[in-house]
């Protein structure tokens, strides 16, 4: 069943993969996290990621054509793209690519917060069956940046989050965390942490995180650096509630696995 974005917004609404190679990131996620794909709907170049037939992610091999980093990123609903770019825009973001027309499904832009944690907007129809957040749902969402209550304030402008425009979302400060929630279940959590604008390394910078669940999370740890992945140390944030590791795989890509008794 497609929603519009309308019936979610302000609501992480998909996960996307820029990737050089499409079969290469296909073999090692398939390989970790026994994902299979089927085509994506636009082109040779786009597959999605499933498993047990529900949409988990898709994956683009389009980061030379578009000239963006290999990366994982959450994607937000949106009434009007066009709206929410000026948001970001005028709060002092920055918009990398778009709005971008994917006809007939909707538009999608690429932008970044005033720390340059990037993130995407989606105005168009979206996978009632696809989920993020906590029990059941194979990923969930974190962003790693100086102050969550100032990034609350961005994301809730930008996203109308907690507003009275139709916002689907709630947002609370919980443990020294805002956590962004839909129909009561936890989507998002927004962390405070030792994060550096000009670090030189990737992870060290303000970032969403995707964190995928594993069951067993020495075994899939293993099994992304046999498949020439790469374990990358993260600084110590609070809030964790898993045993998690974060990874490179083979393409740059920066993703977390969590330990979770929920993973299928």
């Amino acid at each position: 069943m497609v929603l519009v974005a309308a019936d979610v917004v302000g609501a992480p609404c998909w996960l996307s993969l820029v990737a050089r190679d499409l079969e290469a990131a296909q073999r090692f996620y398939g390989s970790v996290l026994g994902w299979t794909f089927r085509p994506g709907g636009f082109g040779r170049a786009f597959s999605v990621a499933e498993r047990d037939g529900v949409p988990i992610a898709g994956i683009g091999a389009v980061a030379g054509e578009l000239a963006v980093p290999v990366a994982w990123t959450a994607y937000f609903a949106v009434v009007d793209a066009d709206q929410a770019v000026a948001r970001v825009r005028e709060r002092g973001g920055t918009v990398g690519v778009g709005p971008v027309s994917y006809p007939p499904r909707g538009r999608a832009a690429l932008v970044a917060d005033r720390e340059g944690a990037t993130f995407g907007i989606w105005e168009g129809g979206v996978l009632s069956e696809w989920s993020v957040g906590e029990g059941k749902a194979p990923a969930w969402l974190e962003l790693h940046t100086r102050n969550a209550f100032d990034a609350a304030v961005f994301y809730g402008e930008v996203l109308e989050w907690a507003t009275d425009g139709g916002s689907c979302c709630e947002v609370s400060y919980e443990d020294d965390q805002v956590v962004l929630r839909r129909a009561g279940e936890p989507v998002a959590r927004l962390n405070s942490g030792p994060v550096e604008e000009a670090a030189w390394k990737p992870h060290l910078r303000p970032r969403w995180l995707v964190h995928f669940k594993v069951r067993d999370l020495d075994a899939a740890a293993a099994l992304a650096v046999e498949n020439g992945g790469q374990t990358v140390p993260d600084p110590e944030w609070g809030g964790g509630r898993h045993r998690q590791v974060t990874l490179r795989d083979p393409d740059g890509a920066l993703f977390t696995l969590d330990e979770s008794s929920d993973a299928v």
